[in-house]
């Protein structure tokens, strides 16, 4: 075995520029498989963090039809005006699952203080929205029912919101921003939570009594939704059908008419996520398996080479003892060492990558160590189906028709 991997090192470094060329197929494939597979499962794996940190009871009804992109974030289509603040309390009142509910409504605003202005989500709900997102607070409080009632102009700030327009939490506390004209005192500042299950960055999020921006601010009559947190072990699909019933009487839909309301569970973020993903893994699916096709000719076309210019070798070993099983045995070695090779580079290379972008990036590191294993192992099946041909052709000529054609 230690002569034949020899003569296979010394045969390909012979046919250098062919050799990488026959690899590179191989290599990019193996890149793109081990590349592509692990970026959509650290995308889910985020998606099931954030999952657990808003906890598995958290319902959500919402305006509109909504989809991911598969950009990131949230889309949303349909009639997005017909949710009201009493759909919102009917829904928690009508699911006897329960606990607690917070109707919501959000949208993308300027805010200003001094001389600084920021991008932000203002969100208005009422305080039961600390309780049901989760929200803990680095400095001050969260608005009160009665600031709630009296539609008082107070806010709560994302901690980016308050870092960038204040220099932190401790000296945003008491003091003032504004959108457009309108001046809202802040109360307090939210720990850090990053971004949520539909992509919405929370610390770039200003909160508001729900009343103070319907009323004093956009002076509106509809709102995005409500969320719902039910109770430990409650059936959320119950839930769901409570909900669509309680819903679609009050928009007066008839049978065969469509919502014009979707209804989410924590989990279903995750498998909206995991469908918005399909298309990336099934692109990355193909444009693996074309650069592995295209190295699997590569190598065939490499060992046919080899195995024309290497007759008189082939006919020296023959001549010397080597059997035919010999022949096909080191022609595949080599096919198979091209392979594995390129595969196994392709795989570093991936890691390599990926080590960067779970450094530098919002993902979770994860590493699917079959995956890892699996695609090498592939690439040397490759190598030895792509070197079958040649290694029988080679194994198939005469001692005297060598001789021959050599004379």
């Amino acid at each position: 075995m230690h002569f034949g991997l020899r003569i296979a090192l010394a045969s390909l470094s012979t046919h250098k520029l062919r050799t990488v060329l026959a690899m590179l197929g191989v290599f990019l494939g193996a890149l793109a498989l081990t590349g592509v597979q692990h970026v959509s499962q650290a995308m889910v794996r985020k998606a099931e963090i954030e999952t657990e940190k808003l906890g598995p009871n958290l319902f959500m009804a919402r305006a509109g039809s909504i989809r991911f992109r598969r950009s990131g974030g949230v889309g949303t289509s349909g009639d997005v005006r017909s949710f009201k603040v009493a759909d919102a309390y009917a829904v928690i009142q009508g699911l006897p699952a329960a606990v607690a509910g917070a109707p919501f409504t959000q949208a993308p605003m300027e805010v200003r203080s001094g001389g600084i202005k920021i991008p932000s989500t203002l969100v208005g709900s009422t305080p039961e929205y600390q309780r049901v997102r989760s929200l803990e607070l680095a400095q001050g409080r969260f608005f009160t029912a009665q600031e709630l009632h009296d539609r008082e102009m107070v806010c709560v700030l994302g901690s980016g919101i308050a870092e960038r327009l204040f220099g932190g939490p401790g000296a945003a506390v008491g003091r003032e921003v504004y959108f457009y004209r309108a001046r809202l005192r802040v109360v307090g500042v939210c720990q850090p939570k990053g971004a949520d299950i539909v992509g919405t960055d929370q610390d770039e999020q200003v909160f508001v009594p729900l009343s103070t921006y319907m009323r004093r601010m956009s002076n509106v009559d509809h709102i995005t939704g409500v969320y719902v947190e039910l109770a430990p072990g409650a059936d959320p699909e119950l839930a769901r059908t409570a909900a669509a019933g309680i819903l679609r009487q009050r928009h007066g839909l008839q049978p065969g008419q469509p919502d014009d309301f979707s209804l989410l569970t924590a989990r279903d973020t995750i498998q909206l996520q995991q469908q918005a993903l399909d298309l990336v893994s099934v692109l990355g699916l193909i444009s693996s398996s074309v650069s592995f096709a295209v190295g699997g000719l590569g190598i065939l076309s490499i060992m046919i080479l080899l195995v024309r210019a290497r007759r008189l070798e082939i006919g020296v070993r023959r001549a010397v003892g080597a059997r035919r099983g010999d022949i096909v045995a080191q022609f595949l070695l080599e096919s198979g060492l091209l392979s594995g090779v390129g595969g196994t580079l392709g795989v570093g290379t991936a890691l390599a990558l990926l080590g960067a972008i779970y450094a530098l990036g919002p993902f979770p590191a994860v590493f699917d160590p079959l995956l890892i294993a699996a695609v090498p192992l592939g690439s040397v099946v490759l190598g030895l189906a792509a070197g079958a041909y040649p290694a029988w052709q080679a194994s198939r000529y005469e001692i005297l028709d060598i001789i021959r054609s050599r004379g």
